[in-house]
């Protein structure tokens, strides 16, 4: 029985193939809509989410900020509201192997440097071994930077592959020994290139054109303290935490110590801690709702078309009110006539729901590669929209079913 159905259904929507369509247009667009908005969403997601979680979900950020918002208590920075040496020595002595290591850096500030006719600008900092570690940088010629260049202040840099393009032409063996000059705030450094590391763009560089497109240069940490005011001076630091301990309870603990010990008696300033395992968390919460967001309104694409769906049907059946009342005759239950046109509604939303798939998931994936991202949706919520629209088709395929089915067959073979 089923099977004729199906092959019943399938011979009735080719006899009127033009309005078959149209039924379906509904749920194609809306099944469409939800695939393409699926697609774009998961991608921005995974984009964003790997782009957090290569800072490392172990990582804890540290800053200094004022306490309440008045403006009448508020003032400027004086040394003793910043972080130094020895609340960072004291800090690990208080955690030991909860903390794997402390990220210090210093924005010694940006330059142009010049080599006859070419320039390249770059941004010059000092990082810590630790620091430089969560970089993750690709050394593609030379070394980076060691504890021993730390500890010998040794005048050396890491140079980024855009920026021998730039000055050497490409050429990595020619920079490495060079000497890189750079002025900042009228004073000259000089520094001997050990190292050229792969330059990645995070998309802070989209409408620059390649020449004006900045990089960084590090130098050993301990080099760029002798180099700038307040050196030893911090106004922010990150903290990795050890193997085994979770950085959000670690989190609460550090701003606790820090401001009970150092900042409890400090009138304006205090430390504020936070974790990117927490952020990742919130940051995973707020895209995941404005997904869902997206959805319903896709949602409601569907259930337009299903009404359509459902307006259809109540034709069809008014139309075939004759055959109707024929097969009632022939012996056929209320039941079967129920089962023929759920079947039929089924079938449309079915056929509509693999279009518009197909046609969701081509406008998504251009979608995506349009805006720069990488990314299709997952086979879940592929299977959801397929058994979607066949639950719409059951859902709005019903009613004009049950109406069929209830129909008086005298009255049915009398209707005109």
């Amino acid at each position: 029985m089923l099977v004729e159905n199906i092959k019943l259904c399938i011979t009735g929507l080719m006899a009127n193939k033009i309005r078959t369509f149209l039924t379906m247009l509904g749920i194609i667009i809306g099944i469409a809509a939800m695939i393409a908005i699926m697609t774009v969403s998961d991608a921005m997601n995974s984009s964003v989410m790997n782009s957090m979680g290569s800072m490392g979900a172990d990582k804890i950020e540290v800053f200094i900020m004022q306490k309440g918002y008045d403006e009448t208590t508020s003032r400027e920075m004086k040394t003793k509201d910043y972080f130094n040496d020895e609340m960072l020595k004291d800090l690990k002595e208080k955690f030991g192997n909860r903390i794997s290591g402390i990220a210090l850096s210093k924005d010694i500030g940006s330059s142009r440097v010049e080599k006859g006719k070419s320039y390249a600008n770059i941004q010059l900092k000092g990082l810590n071994p630790t620091a430089l570690k969560s970089e993750n940088l690709t050394i593609l010629k030379g070394r980076s930077i060691s504890e021993k260049d730390e500890e010998a202040l040794s005048k050396i840099a890491l140079v980024s592959d855009k920026y021998v393009e730039k000055l050497f032409d490409g050429d990595y063996k020619a920079a490495l020994g060079g000497e890189i000059e750079v002025l900042v705030d009228s004073k000259y450094y000089t520094y001997t290139i050990v190292g050229v590391y792969q330059y990645i763009d995070g998309g802070i560089s989209a409408g620059f054109s390649q020449n004006d497109i900045s990089t960084n240069v590090y130098i050993p940490f301990e080099v760029a303290k002798l180099q700038v005011d307040k050196g030893d001076l911090y106004d922010a630091f990150s903290l990795k935490a050890g193997e085994g301990t979770d950085p959000d309870v670690l989190c609460s603990e550090v701003q606790d110590y820090i401001n009970t010990k150092y900042y409890e008696e400090n009138d304006a300033y205090e430390s504020y801690a936070y974790s990117m395992k927490a952020q990742l968390k919130q940051m995973n919460s707020m895209l995941n709702t404005q997904k869902n967001a997206f959805m319903a309104i896709g949602a409601i694409a569907l259930l337009v078309g299903g009404i359509g769906v459902m307006n259809i049907m109540i034709v069809s059946i008014t139309e075939r009110t004759r055959e109707i009342g024929t097969r009632k005759a022939l012996g056929a239950t209320n039941n079967d006539i129920r089962l023929q046109f759920i079947i039929e509604a089924m079938v449309i939303c079915l056929l509509g729901g693999v279009i518009g798939i197909v046609t969701g998931l081509i406008f998504g994936m251009a979608a995506t590669k349009v805006m720069g991202y990488h990314g299709t949706a997952s086979i879940t919520g592929i299977l959801a929209c397929v058994l979607f629209s066949m639950a719409f088709g059951l859902f709005f395929g019903y009613y004009p079913a049950n109406k069929a089915a209830k129909m008086n067959p005298i009255e049915a073979l009398r209707y005109e």
